[in-house]
């Protein structure tokens, strides 16, 4: 088994799993990390994390909110593509169970860790952070 099959396997099942342990070992030390999702669960402005402990806090805080309903996991089995350093699959929008969070998920792999994640979100995915994150000027008096 090569790297990217390795990766595309271990990660999804980790990640399904809520292994965070076994998760931020796939990853090396200074990985660098992007979702849209940071800001939301992390409360910062930025979605970019940098090294294992950023990632790790992010996937602990992550994997205790995550909405199970919306999280099913499903992917085509062995549907991946793989090019120079770069794998890339999809969690789509659409699953046999029903609607499901609709995710890319992009890794640049480096000596077989995770060099480099960034998740990209679907448009239904897109809508449901727009719903729950406050508004940039919420709190704040008019002028």
């Amino acid at each position: 088994m090569n790297d990217f099959e390795r990766i595309y396997r271990d990660w999804h099942e980790h990640a399904k799993n809520r292994d965070t342990e076994k998760l931020i070992a796939l990853y090396a030390d200074n990985a660098v990390f992007e979702s849209p999702l940071v800001p939301a669960i992390m409360n910062r402005d930025s979605g970019i994390l940098r090294g294992k402990s950023e990632i790790l806090a992010f996937l602990e805080e992550g994997t205790r909110r995550r909405p199970n309903e919306l999280v099913r996991w499903y992917r085509e089995d062995g549907r991946y593509f793989c090019g120079g350093d770069t794998l890339v699959w999809e969690y789509p929008h659409q699953t046999p169970d029903g609607s499901q969070v609709d995710i890319l998920e992009l890794m640049q792999l480096s000596d077989g860790l995770i060099a480099r994640h960034r998740i990209y979100w679907g448009w239904f995915g897109t809508q449901m952070l727009i719903a729950g994150r406050p508004h940039p000027n919420a709190g704040q008096k008019a002028v």
